[in-house]
């Protein structure tokens, strides 16, 4: 057997950014899952911040414009969202 399927979309490093940044949003509520919103989870959002931090501080200077783009703007969201759930 193959690893490789023809219908997978390419996975590329915005791709991944997208799949830890949806992940933190279920876990800050921001999100629907299968129709009903999730419960919040402050803890796991963190650890999906603190995983962008470290993935933006270990890539720093081998970004190009729009994935530097991308994670600042994600972090960013993700950052004020959690604020904004801890003062709940």
């Amino acid at each position: 057997g193959s690893f490789t399927n023809q219908s997978l979309e390419r996975i590329d490093f915005s791709t991944f950014l997208l799949s830890l940044y949806h992940s933190a949003l279920l876990h800050l509520e921001e999100a629907e899952k299968g129709g009903e919103k999730a419960t919040a989870n402050l803890p796991m959002a963190k650890q999906f911040i603190d995983i962008l931090q470290m993935l933006k501080a270990k890539t720093m200077g081998n970004l190009d414009d729009e994935e530097d783009r991308v994670l600042e703007t994600m972090l960013y969201q993700l950052q004020m969202a959690y604020v904004k759930h801890k003062k709940k």
